[in-house]
């Protein structure tokens, strides 16, 4: 990876974001941590005040769609996401945990990494590249075979677009008039 990232910020663009699970552990492997993924998602993007465009939640990646924060930027959104969901995956491992299980399988959940140090983030400048990126993260569990079509997957936004269902994240809230609103031109 690059020691020099550049990240380009403050243009009104969306940012399409993939992060990885700490050496592509699978610790959004079972339906409860995708679903707590998604209700720290949706905590982060009242608190930063940003649309979601799209989503996709993996076993071990994520990948995202976003407009640009209100508060922050999308390196400021993406440690608070990060952080709060690594912070209640560790409690509610250490709530299942039984201390008289032998060590030896068992993790350090608080040393533990959830998430690869870094991000990486495309900005997404035309509605050609938005319904590119759109679509590959809607295919995404398909094509690594756990469903057979993308409406099957109930972690991603594709049942927003399909079928206008409201899932555990808003899409594409509109911003009041007069609010910055995301160029995808």
């Amino acid at each position: 990876m690059p020691r020099r990232l550049h990240r380009y910020y403050g243009s009104g663009y969306a940012h399409f974001i993939t992060t990885s699970c700490y050496q592509r552990l699978p610790w959004l492997g079972n339906p409860g941590s995708r679903e707590l993924f998604l209700r720290v998602l949706e905590q982060v993007r009242r608190r930063h005040g940003f649309v979601v465009i799209g989503y996709v939640v993996m076993p071990e990646h994520i990948h995202l769609l976003i407009g640009e924060p209100e508060r922050g930027n999308p390196s400021v959104v993406m440690q608070a996401v990060k952080q709060g969901f690594a912070r209640r995956l560790r409690r509610r491992l250490r709530r299942r945990s039984d201390p008289r299980q032998c060590g030896l399988w068992s993790i350090d959940t608080d040393k533990a990494h959830v998430w690869q140090r870094r991000f990486y983030d495309f900005v997404v400048w035309s509605e050609r590249k938005r319904t590119q990126k759109l679509l590959y993260m809607h295919h995404n569990p398909v094509k690594r075979g756990l469903v057979l079509e993308p409406g099957q997957w109930r972690w991603s936004s594709f049942r927003h677009y399909a079928y206008g269902e409201r899932g555990s994240v808003l899409v594409n809230e509109q911003r009041p008039r007069g609010e910055m609103k995301i160029r995808v031109a």
